[in-house]
């Protein structure tokens, strides 16, 4: 006898649906107030863990970006289990290990409460993994200490997918991109605008002689005094991010558009985007998970050196313990991780070296790679492929204008697009992700790419909001004003 999972839902934590529909004003409103908790929760004034210590929590900033997360306080494993989980389970269902049809409503509601079993279930085990493995360092190794680092983290990522549940029902778009923008954004934010300098406990503004954590501060400190190389190296990386942003933002509006028709109806129509990024952004994400994890497993397993105590090594490479974080300095994580460098800026410097240049080449060579074949692979495990696609056109009525109404038909039509932009979508998301890493932009390059799709999808889906009563700003901003 088949369990029906659906009777696990009422022992599940859960945001009741609401029983009429939310105005645009209320959905800003509950938006605002998921992320104003989500920053709250991010702070480590608010909502550090307590029996942590707080000086060795910035190790992992890739892995923060990724996940929308900040170590060492409640949101420390941010988004990362609610991910997982939806990979893992839309890759069962994509492989067919488990036949449901998404299109059937009984199917459905079975996702749904899989979904949120996998996630509940991944967050039980990276809160335990992150207490016990090192990548949280407690302050004491006792059971209890542990215990309690683990019940923090458990609570802080249930607050998480209560969140995402609630903005997904009540607010606009969902947590999880909400939590990856508003991370990559306050990141941007504090690099160009904050005054704080580098290095000081507190806030201290910044002088000729303290160099700010903001370049452009840094640029018109270094311009009123007349120091035209350390003003051309602070404005370097504000215009790489703002040039990044505009081609990201051009490209996402690149599509292909597949004419149809009604096959009961003539004379009506309508046009199917292919866009450039045709799996949007999940190529890149996957990608840098790879890469996020690779650089954790080093970290967690190289041990420090007896000589020098800030740089320790293990098989994946060795790693120098900075400010910012631990940073790889040789091995195979060196070549495979983001450089987070400013090629401008080392030329400027004399920095450029062979093992520089290899370093460069080898990354975009391998980012570039793992994005077409992540690509690819999404394409054909998660229902975008042509067949899959050929069948739901044909399911809603519709076919391609000049040929017969067969989805064999145009399944051969969309084969001519579809593998070719997953392979051209792939290569172009992975090269842009690599240059914005190489030419120092602020937030990574993975980082603005998840941002601009995610802002541009935010407000797509103001656009088909009803804005009658909403505010003067709201309507401004999807262009009704």
């Amino acid at each position: 006898m088949e369990l029906d999972i659906r009777k696990l839902a009422k022992f599940l934590p859960s945001v009741e649906r609401p029983t009429y529909k939310p105005s645009l004003n209320k959905k800003v409103m509950w938006t605002g107030i998921c992320l104003i908790l989500y920053f709250m929760m991010a702070s480590h004034f608010f909502g550090e863990l307590y029996g942590i210590n707080p000086q060795m929590t910035k190790r992992f900033q890739t892995l923060e970006m990724l996940l929308g997360s900040s170590f060492g306080t409640l949101m420390t494993l941010g988004i990362g289990p609610i991910v997982t989980g939806s990979i893992l389970l839309q890759l069962l269902i994509g492989a067919k290990i488990i036949n449901w049809d998404l299109n059937e409503r009984e199917d459905k509601e079975k996702y749904q409460v899989a979904q949120k079993l996998f996630s509940i279930l991944f967050i039980i085990i990276e809160s335990i993994v992150f207490a016990v493995s090192g990548a949280i360092i407690p302050k004491s190794y006792t059971a209890f200490n542990l215990f309690l680092i683990s019940f923090q983290l458990f609570l802080g990522g249930m607050a998480v997918l209560l969140m995402d549940e609630l903005i997904s029902k009540y607010g606009i778009g969902s947590g999880i991109s909400l939590f990856i923008a508003a991370g990559v954004i306050n990141q941007v934010f504090i690099s160009i605008f904050s005054p704080c300098v580098i290095g000081e406990s507190g806030c201290v503004l910044p002088t000729a002689e303290k160099e700010p954590v903001g370049r452009l501060w840094a640029f018109g400190l270094a311009a009123i005094n007349g120091y035209t190389y350390q003003a051309i190296a602070a404005l370097a990386p504000i215009l790489t991010t703002i040039l990044i942003v505009v081609v990201v933002a051009y490209a996402q509006s690149i599509t292909v558009d597949v004419p149809l028709t009604f096959s009961a109806v003539k004379g009506f129509g309508r046009r199917w985007p292919l866009n450039l990024f045709y799996t949007s952004n999940m190529p890149v994400i996957l990608a840098a998970a790879l890469i996020a994890n690779l650089e954790l497993l080093g970290g967690l397993m190289a041990k420090p050196l007896e000589n020098d105590v800030n740089t320790s090594c293990g098989i994946l490479g060795c790693f120098m313990r900075t400010e910012s974080g631990n940073r790889p300095v040789s091995g195979l994580v060196y070549y495979l991780a983001s450089p987070r460098t400013n090629i401008i800026v080392d030329a400027l410097n004399g920095l450029i070296t062979p093992k520089y240049i290899a370093r460069i080449i080898v990354y975009t060579v391998f980012l570039v790679s793992i994005c077409v074949l992540f690509s690819v692979f999404w394409v054909n495990t998660s229902g975008m492929d042509s067949e899959s696609v050929a069948e739901q056109i044909d399911a809603i009525g519709m076919q391609i204008p000049g040929y017969r109404k067969n989805p064999k038909i145009i399944k051969s039509v969309l084969d001519r697009y579809i593998p070719p932009l997953a392979v051209l979508g792939g290569f172009s998301i992975g090269l842009l992700a690599a240059a914005a890493d190489i030419l120092g932009a602020f937030g990574t390059g993975t980082g603005i790419l998840l941002t601009v799709t995610i802002l541009y999808g935010f407000q797509q889906q103001l656009k088909q909001e009803e804005v009658e009563g909403a505010h003067p700003l709201i309507k401004k901003l999807v262009g009704e004003e």
